[in-house]
């Protein structure tokens, strides 16, 4: 089994062993995809303007993975030339909560009328800026800007009252 990645205009992808750098407009990003089972039976070979990667195996954990790396490619490849920007919308039905920058930390205030602080992580490189009720996170990696917020809703999950009652939280609005 085979599959191949056209690389873009203005992507310039390494491959060191099972170690990927994919470089573009936007930054840097590395991935490695070294692992005991796959490393022996996987092979990942760059020409001109594509990335190959076959296996000679029959297992279907094998050719799942050559998938997965090909996806990575692509995720990254988007990442460096275009970056990506999900926005956030803040709701809330009573109790208006503050949502502040505190460097890596954004601190949620008054979540529901509750005096605790909540805390949300920044992952890795992704900047996040708030602008009235919208939070907007960009970055080149989109598994630390879709982490970012996955935080966010976490920390303003509600948890034992009705849904359909309590609609307040931090929650996605558009991705792209």
């Amino acid at each position: 089994m085979e599959k191949t990645f056209q690389i873009p205009e203005g992507v310039n992808v390494e491959i060191n062993n099972f170690e990927i750098t994919v470089t573009g407009k936007k930054g840097k990003l590395e991935k490695n995809f070294a692992n005991p089972v796959f490393t022996n039976k996987i092979k990942i070979v760059k020409t001109d303007k594509e990335v190959k990667v076959s296996t000679d195996s029959d297992k279907r954990k094998i050719k799942a993975m050559i998938g997965t790396i090909v996806a990575y490619l692509k995720n990254m490849s988007v990442g460096v030339t275009d970056g990506y920007k999900y926005t956030m919308k803040i709701v809330y039905m009573h109790f208006p909560f503050t949502v502040k920058l505190d460097g890596k930390v954004i601190i949620i205030g008054n979540f529901l009328g509750g005096k605790a602080l909540r805390k949300s992580k920044i992952i890795g490189d992704t900047n996040v800026e708030i602008k009235g009720d919208d939070v907007i996170v960009t970055g080149v990696n989109v598994e630390e800007v879709g982490q970012t917020c996955a935080n966010l809703e976490t920390a303003t999950k509600i948890k034992d009252r009705d849904r359909r009652v309590f609609q307040d939280g931090i929650f996605l609005s558009s991705r792209g």
